[in-house]
């Protein structure tokens, strides 16, 4: 990687930077990874940071990236978006397959030439970070872990400094760490039986690339995550313990999402006129992110499911994200013939981009059938809807099992050892009744109904995320 990205001598960052005169402001820069949930949470974050604090906030990316956050920007005031800088910087031209939805292996490869077009910016992103800086008393990066590659010029900078955003939950984050170096992972031994294994969950090649961010892990001076304490609290406290560097700072911020939805979009939307007329937390919400394909025998098992178990739903049905999701068309992905005719007033089918977080606040949501992204997985719990957990890749089986065994605020759809097999219609439509109308399901929508509440009340002032928040921002502006 070092030879492709030739950066012309390690002080050229401080040649460009030294004869600027200094403000007194001081500047965040948000360098996302370029993948749905990774934009979207530190999209969140600098509204947040907008909404909040008079600092000045720019989003960096590709043009194809930094518009695609803004178009699918759930749940925020365009208000908090408008106060951000987007900066676009060129990025190498790649291609854009369209995903196997016949694949063994649910793990997004038809991305990998994004990714690695991303892993291409050193030198515009060093640019710019040197542009800001010369204009501000202090600029603290904000980053994706994957990117940490591409901010290591941070390092060359006298006012610059870096933190670590990290997109996934806490408690994936330590097992992950555990299990590289050979730590045991501090469970009851019941619940460490069973455990997802890492096997399968992604590729070699993505495996490397997250290695070969290792050694531009220490130029950070902490790590902010979008989690909360009441969620993760024992988790926070054993990642500390097994973090390389026990000096670096921790913040637990999240959910970074505005809690307080009433319609904010005000928008006129299918799912949420259709959900005004259904009774209280009667709807199962079915969605499975942006890096799920799913073959036609599949659509058709899920389909047989929900039909089958009498609930009413509402299915977000989209193929997976191309890398770049404004080239082409996705592929239409066909039901079995008459379905939709046939769940009429029960089931809604939506094809096009759906307001999730909103669709999770409806008073008429009572289920959500998930991949187990943290992204969904946190919406989910903030708005007190229990999980239907049928995880397909990377940090989404141990996402999966926090939900299941840890917070007890979901049912597995099915075991991760199982990934390759196919699920039956039977076993989705009595997932889906356990979970939307029997004694156990009432008492995990309970727990989650309540587990929710505690979350929504740590980002009021006072609580514990919103005194994290306070507490980065006091530290970055000190």
């Amino acid at each position: 990687m070092e030879d492709q990205i030739e950066v012309r001598n390690s002080d050229f960052s401080k040649s460009m930077c030294s004869s600027n005169l200094k403000q007194d402001e001081v500047a965040i820069v948000m360098v996302p990874f370029p993948g749905q949930g990774h934009l979207n949470q530190l999209l969140q974050l600098a509204c947040l940071i907008t909404s909040s604090y008079d600092l000045p906030v720019y989003y960096v990316g590709s043009v194809t990236h930094n518009l695609q956050a803004q178009v699918r920007a759930n749940a925020l005031n365009p208000s908090d978006i408008a106060k951000i800088h987007f900066h676009d910087i060129p990025t190498p031209e790649f291609t854009s397959p369209a995903p196997d939805p016949n694949a063994l292996s649910k793990f997004p490869s038809h991305l990998e030439p994004v990714w690695d077009a991303c892993m291409l910016l050193r030198e515009p992103i060093a640019s710019f970070l040197c542009d800001i800086s010369s204009k501000s008393r202090r600029i603290v990066v904000v980053h994706d872990s994957l990117m940490s590659y591409n901010v290591q010029d941070v390092s060359s900078l006298h006012n610059a400094e870096s933190y670590i955003f990290n997109c996934i939950s806490v408690f994936t984050l330590y097992c992950l760490i555990c299990l590289s170096v050979g730590m045991s992972v501090l469970l009851e031994e019941e619940l460490l039986k069973k455990l997802p294994s890492l096997d399968g969950i992604m590729t070699d090649k993505i495996r490397d690339r997250g290695a070969s961010q290792s050694p531009y892990l220490d130029i950070r001076s902490g790590d902010i995550h979008n989690t909360s304490k009441v969620i993760e609290g024992k988790f926070l406290d054993l990642l500390a313990q097994v973090a390389s560097d026990q000096n670096k700072k921790n913040w637990a911020i999240g959910p970074l999402l505005p809690t307080k939805l009433d319609r904010i979009s005000n928008r006129e939307n299918i799912c949420l006129d259709w959900l005004d007329k259904q009774p209280p937390r009667s709807v199962l919400y079915v969605s499975f992110g942006t890096t799920t394909s799913f073959s036609d025998r599949e659509i058709k098992e899920i389909a047989m499911g929900l039909e089958q178990s009498k609930q009413r739903f509402v299915w977000v049905l989209r193929d997976a994200d191309r890398g770049d999701i404004f080239t082409e068309e996705a592929r239409k992905v066909e039901l079995p013939e008459g379905f939709e005719e046939r769940v009429n007033g029960v089931g809604l089918v939506v094809r096009e981009w759906a307001p999730q977080p909103e669709i999770l606040a409806h008073s008429s949501t009572g289920g959500f059938m998930s991949h187990c992204g943290w992204n969904s997985c946190i919406e989910s719990i903030t708005m007190g809807v229990p999980i239907a957990a049928w995880p397909m890749h990377s940090d989404q089986p141990m996402t999966g099992f926090l939900v299941t065994e840890l917070l007890k605020i979901g049912l597995i759809v099915r075991e991760w050892e199982k990934r390759e097999e196919l699920v039956n219609a039977s076993t989705i439509e009595n997932v889906v009744r356990k979970l939307m109308v029997s004694e156990e399901g009432d008492l995990i929508r309970k727990r989650a109904e309540e587990l929710g509440e505690a979350v929504r009340q740590s980002t009021e002032k006072g609580g514990a995320s919103r005194m994290e928040l306070d507490s980065f921002i006091a530290h970055i502006t000190r």
